[in-house]
């Protein structure tokens, strides 16, 4: 997780006629794993940019923040040239474009908005002292128990396959990430996420972006 020196109101904008497709800027790992993930599950075309986000700059050697001014990733450049950041954001404009990814229902969009602002502003910012330097065990003990509170609240809503229902959703690709995450800083995640997790590991589209990012 990277952190913000600056934010400026202005973004990126590449002139159509040298956009050839749209490109997603991720960090292997990092939570563009979930529009990685998302994108492939969609089936839309798209390229890869790496972004290292200690010294800011791309794998050609560009400054990111000439990119996408926020420093972090994901950013999402479109077909037009229009770029899109922050995951609620493109996670969204991709279930727009392909509606298997978006639950059914007169609520549905709103339910998939809800839950993806609830993993993004109450599971994911909550791993920040797992990714600081200088934070002491204290604070990441801490910071691991509101993760788990706030991951069995979701646990205790799964009563299908996937969060929103039986058929995969955008918001699984975001939530298997904070999981991947979890695991990763030794956090026990809720029993009834356990099998969801290995669920959604197993679908093709999440097992090639892992090989994407060398993370499989």
């Amino acid at each position: 997780m990277a952190h913000v020196l600056s934010i400026k109101t202005s973004y990126h904008f590449i002139p159509q006629e040298k956009v050839k497709a749209m490109i997603l800027y991720l960090a292997p790992g990092a939570c563009s794993l979930a529009d990685h993930i998302a994108l492939n599950e969609a089936g839309l075309p798209f390229e890869q940019v790496l972004v290292d986000l200690k010294r800011h700059t791309t794998e050609d050697g560009r400054d990111y923040t000439s990119v996408n001014p926020k420093g972090y990733v994901p950013a999402l450049t479109l077909d037009g040239g229009e770029m899109l950041t922050e995951n609620v954001a493109i996670l969204s404009w991709i279930a727009d474009q392909e509606p298997k990814l978006a639950p059914k229902g007169t609520l549905s969009r709103y339910r998939l908005l809800e839950t993806l602002a609830y993993i993004s502003t109450e599971v994911h910012k909550s791993f920040k002292p797992f990714f600081a330097s200088g934070v002491d065990d204290k604070a990441k003990a801490g910071a691991g128990q509101a993760i788990i509170k706030r991951l069995t609240y979701l646990a205790e809503r799964l009563k299908d396959d996937y969060l929103l229902g039986p058929e995969f959703s955008v918001a699984d690709a975001y939530l298997f990430v904070m999981l991947m995450w979890s695991k990763k800083n030794g956090l026990s995640i809720p029993d009834q996420l356990s099998a969801y997790f290995d669920r959604v590991q197993a679908r093709p589209a999440v097992r090639r972006s892992l090989q994407e990012e060398k993370l499989a």
